[in-house]
């Protein structure tokens, strides 16, 4: 095995302001590393630690000039609440399986995605992707990546989640569901499902990446306890009430 002190140190560098997803009126930027290096890829975990997530082979964290507001966030597997709610939706998905596969686009994942991009997010950007930006998004990874499948017994597609495995814990990078099975709250339902497969694994986290307190499309990821944010302190319990 090469060591990974040998290789190139990492490069950082900004990206140019762009509209904010989150909150708008607002300019987004970021801070970027290239994971497809050997110290990059070496590096993964510790960069998921200090609150930067992946897409494709690149690493990034917000660096706004003039904002703080997207907060990295985890959930602890260890002690994980299990409320009422959360089992009603198990229940209400129960008639689904899990497969754990490789992160090989095809094209029955892509219709599922457009569809959820339609149904769910068509003013969004990635509502514009074409099969081999999907089949990028999915397969151009340089650390160990999966996708979870759920399936009913005729075999078809109801929802899948883009995985990324670290030493602590496990990552959702994107999920996608069908949009118009609103009674079974497969969003919820991915999240609480993974929250399974990882306490399984003996791993005490759960990475959702970032939360933002003003936006609406990012108040679900406190509504699972406990939850922790990442900080000047380091990562600490967010109170629910404050969320």
């Amino acid at each position: 095995m090469l060591d990974a002190t040998l290789a190139p140190p990492l490069t950082f560098f900004h990206t140019l302001p762009m509209p904010c997803p989150y909150l708008p009126g607002l300019q987004e930027r970021r801070l970027v590393c290239d994971l497809s290096t050997r110290r990059g890829r070496h590096a993964h975990d510790q960069l998921a630690k200090a609150g930067f997530r992946r897409t494709q082979h690149l690493a990034y964290r917000p660096a706004c000039a003039s904002c703080s507001a997207c907060v990295p966030v985890r959930l602890r597997t260890t002690d994980f609440r299990w409320t009422r709610g959360h089992r009603r939706v198990l229940k209400a998905n129960a008639d689904l399986r899990c497969e754990v596969v490789p992160n090989e686009a095809t094209r029955e994942q892509f219709e599922l995605f457009e569809r959820y991009q339609v149904g769910r997010h068509g003013d969004g950007e990635m509502a514009l992707m074409d099969y081999p930006d999907y089949a990028a998004m999915v397969e151009r990874s340089p650390i160990e990546t999966g996708l979870l499948e759920y399936r009913d017994a005729r075999d078809n597609l109801w929802a899948a989640m883009l995985i990324d495995r670290q030493d602590d814990g496990l990552s959702a990078v994107y999920s996608f569901f069908e949009p118009g099975a609103d009674k079974r709250a497969l969003g919820r339902f991915m999240i609480l499902d993974l929250v399974r497969h990882t306490a399984a694994q003996g791993l005490p986290y759960v990475y959702l990446g970032y939360w933002v307190g003003g936006s609406r499309k990012m108040a679900y990821k406190t509504s699972y306890q406990p939850v922790e944010c990442l900080s000047g302190d380091g990562w600490t319990e967010l109170d629910s009430d404050a969320a």
